[in-house]
């Protein structure tokens, strides 16, 4: 009897031990109810306590939460993205057009921070400091020597509005200490990249993103060209991934008559918002040459698009990326939002671009190379029961980006590798240790002189081939030494003058830009494909423009990997 007393109390200890033990889980155990989001919403919650109070280890749930916002957003499309707290500062300044700083592009060398150029109108340039110069001090605190992180640094030159910073500097062109007293203002984050003319009457403008001051960058550029004489455009919009849709429209417009139509968008509901142009564009029915690539993307496929299937101008290049979904950036409350997809976008005549997603397959540039297409025009996708008619009989497709009128092809691999290099900052970083070493012998030269009549000397290509070599870099002098030279030049001009002063260089064997000139010259024999020449400065008004597009402020990101790239350094070059 006593021996199944004790059985009984041994079974009834380990069944209440069992209760105990699950009893922390068992308070959440009454069943939901709701509709099937709010059930949705309520079992995540109920995971998340069920980890944070009850999981065996330490977890981290934000990272958890962070990891679970990612994968329900790779569920919906390539384009739903989320921005951590850790860079929506950097991504809102992207998209904001401007920071609070001292205006100074410099950077980390050696021991301390190098000038490489004051911005335009900054405090820095106004209060004279040069390229070339370092800045020890800022406010006391030493810059150089202490291995400071970049983000703590740029954050002793950033601040308030107005507020003033005394900096340390060393020239070390005449080897002096100086003391400078700068207040902080707005510096620009510049989205036009640059604009020059080509001949008399041709104007070049090259967008690199659409950001809040794209079309007030942009009409002020398009004033000077035509102040100087500008009756047609090249608009280059290559590896340009997207911004605000509203922008683009604006840009549009000023190509546009009235009424002409330039973007349709629809929602879930089916409600549909149509964006006219309207009147008085600053270049309304203009000769315009629209430059496109793989990388342009969203935004920059709705002028394309808007352009294209209106008849006005020529897309010239290749197919674009093939983004027709527009994005609302929303908070969510931490700091931290998400770019979740609201629209999708048509092109006047109806067509949509967005190209195919879903179960991971996203067609990428590598597929696009590996298919043959950045080579060869006739590799180039057409579906035919996605054909669309412009007002004036243009066959146009909808299916996956904008196909050019024009088919210009990938240049080959030696200029690919040599822009792989630029793009990683090689020649820049070398063109500034030449300027630090040599800045006097640069020191006489024009912007228009150096654009004109700059040659690279033999000396310091072999400077830059044994930069090369020392950093585990073998190029063969016979295949790439003439796109080398035209990186040095650009680099070396970039420090000197300016992103004008690199639009022309590189527009001289640009083979889009040549594409360009021979297509106007078939019709005007206007000028020389060559005859690059320095704006005047007149003063400039903005006129403007309202769209109808009640999500014109949305954003549009060109790819997946847009808000990543923003915190991206792939060398030290950094503002502030």
């Amino acid at each position: 009897m006593r021996q199944k007393l004790f059985r009984l109390f041994l079974a009834l200890t380990i069944l209440m031990a069992g209760i105990l033990i699950g009893s922390q889980s068992d308070a959440n155990s009454y069943p939901l109810s709701g509709s099937p989001s709010e059930v949705a919403q309520e079992k995540m919650q109920r995971l998340l306590n069920f980890i944070e109070e009850d999981y065996v280890d330490a977890v981290n749930t934000d990272s958890i939460v962070t990891v679970t916002i990612n994968e329900i957003l790779d569920k919906l499309d390539p384009h739903s993205v989320y921005i951590p707290k850790t860079i929506s500062s950097a991504v809102a300044e992207q998209m904001q057009g401007d920071f609070v700083g001292i205006g100074v592009n410099f950077y980390r060398y050696k021991d301390s921070v190098a000038v490489i150029r004051t911005v335009a109108g900054g405090p820095s340039e106004k209060a004279g400091i040069q390229a070339g110069d370092r800045i020890l001090l800022a406010q006391g605190d030493t810059l150089y020597g202490n291995n400071m992180p970049n983000d703590q640094l740029v954050q002793k030159l950033k601040g308030p509005i107005n507020t003033e910073v005394g900096l340390r500097v060393f020239r070390k062109k005449d080897h002096s200490f100086q003391n400078f007293t700068l207040k902080r203002d707005r510096i620009p984050i510049v989205s036009v990249s640059g604009y020059c003319m080509l001949d008399s009457s041709l104007g070049y403008l090259k967008i690199n993103r659409f950001a809040a001051t794209t079309y007030d960058e942009f009409s002020l550029a398009l004033a000077e060209l035509k102040a100087s004489g500008a009756q047609e455009l090249i608009l280059d919009l290559r590896d340009n991934l997207g911004g605000y849709m509203g922008m683009a429209t604006q840009i549009s417009d000023d190509f546009l008559s009235a009424n002409t139509p330039i973007v349709y968008t629809k929602n879930k509901k089916g409600t549909t918002a149509t964006t006219l142009a309207n009147a008085g564009g600053a270049f309304e029915n203009k000769p315009v040459y629209v430059l496109v690539n793989e990388r342009s993307a969203s935004a920059s496929e709705i002028i394309a698009g808007a352009l294209q299937d209106n008849d006005i101008g020529t897309i010239i290049g290749r197919r674009t990326f093939g983004k027709g979904l527009v994005q609302r950036e929303m908070p969510l409350g931490d700091g931290s939002s998400v770019r979740l997809t609201i629209a999708r976008y048509y092109t006047p005549t109806g067509r949509s671009i967005q190209k195919p997603y879903g179960d991971g397959d996203y067609e990428s540039a590598q597929d696009r190379y590996a298919t043959g297409e950045l080579q060869y025009k006739d590799s180039m996708p057409v579906i035919d029961s996605l054909a669309y008619t412009t007002p004036k009989g243009k066959i146009v497709y909808g299916g996956g980006g904008i196909i050019p009128d024009v088919f210009v092809p990938i240049e080959d691999n030696a200029v690919l590798v040599v822009k792989e290099l630029e793009r990683l900052g090689v020649f820049s970083f070398f063109s500034f240790e030449q300027l630090d070493a040599h800045r006097s012998d640069y020191q006489d030269w024009t912007e228009a002189g150096f654009v004109k009549d700059f040659q690279v000397p033999e000396t310091l290509y072999q400077d830059f081939v044994t930069y090369l070599k020392n950093a585990g870099v073998a190029l063969d002098t016979k295949d790439h030494k003439v796109a080398v030279l035209l990186e040095l030049k650009a680099a070396l001009a970039y420090q000197l003058f300016g992103d004008n002063a690199v639009l022309k260089i590189r527009a001289a064997q640009d083979p889009m830009v040549q594409k360009a000139l021979a297509l106007k010259n078939q019709t005007s024999q206007v000028g020389a494909v060559n005859n690059i020449h320095l704006l005047s400065d007149p003063s400039a008004t903005k006129t403007k423009i309202q769209t109808t597009n009640d999500v014109q402020n949305d954003v549009e990101n060109g790819s997946e990997n847009d808000v990543q790239n923003t915190s991206k350094e792939t060398v030290e070059n950094r503002e502030s």
